[in-house]
């Protein structure tokens, strides 16, 4: 997997590239503010941009507007923002179109499942940190669609946030596979996703941040 890396903290940028780099990947290029992340995408090709939400040069949310340009520009690009705290609006502009990822910087202390995000989402998939899943998940009302989940199914919803596959949820939740089959089934039927469609996924994950679009025939989400 080709990376390339947006951080303005030396320590951090080099501990990360490092890490990297000893699980077998290749950083191709290492920015320390948004415009050159772009340009640095640009410039190399890669499969994955990681990159810090908070940036020079407004030290705002420069890395996250980096990261919508870099969505416009180039689709297929896995992007991973990291944030200090969560700052869950970003992730709900950017989930949408998928191969995307917020994770906190501490995350980065686990390893093994820090590198399995960023496999996840280089692949395709989507990864968000747990704490930006609950504080979406806070403030809805009556009329939420998801009132109508069990306590186990809105788990197994948020696991499917974080972009984990039914295996990965069911060794989460100490469940078996098709216990989780079976729940990711009802979670379909009760937010209205009957039809066959290979976004029906994508679409309850959707339906949980308060994003679900409008669909056409078959279930296609409408770009």
């Amino acid at each position: 997997m080709r990376v390339v890396i947006g951080e303005d903290s030396v320590l951090f940028r080099e501990g990360l590239s490092r890490l990297l780099e000893d699980a077998g990947h290749e950083v191709v290029a290492r920015a320390g503010d948004a415009p050159t992340v772009v340009e640095a995408v640009e410039r190399t090709d890669p499969d994955l941009a990681v990159v810090d939400v908070r940036m020079p040069p407004d030290l705002t949310d420069d890395g996250a507007r980096a990261a919508r340009v870099l969505r416009e520009r180039w689709p297929e690009l896995g992007i991973v923002l990291l944030s200090q705290h969560v700052e869950s609006r970003h992730s709900v502009e950017l989930v949408a179109r998928g191969r995307f990822g917020y994770l906190l910087k501490d995350r980065v202390l686990d390893v093994d499942e820090f590198l399995e995000a960023l496999r996840r989402v280089a692949a395709g998939g989507s990864a968000l940190d747990p704490e930006v899943v609950t504080t979406l998940l806070r403030g809805r009302g009556r009329a939420d669609p998801l009132t109508l989940l069990t306590p186990r199914e809105r788990e197994v919803l948020a696991l499917m946030a974080e972009g984990r596959t039914n295996a990965g949820i069911a060794a989460r939740l100490c469940l078996s596979d098709r216990t989780v089959e079976t729940h990711v089934a009802s979670i379909m039927v009760k937010l209205g996703l009957r039809e066959s469609s290979e976004h029906r996924r994508v679409l309850a994950v959707l339906t949980w941040l308060g994003l679900r679009p409008e669909t056409g025939e078959g279930g296609a989400v409408r770009r």
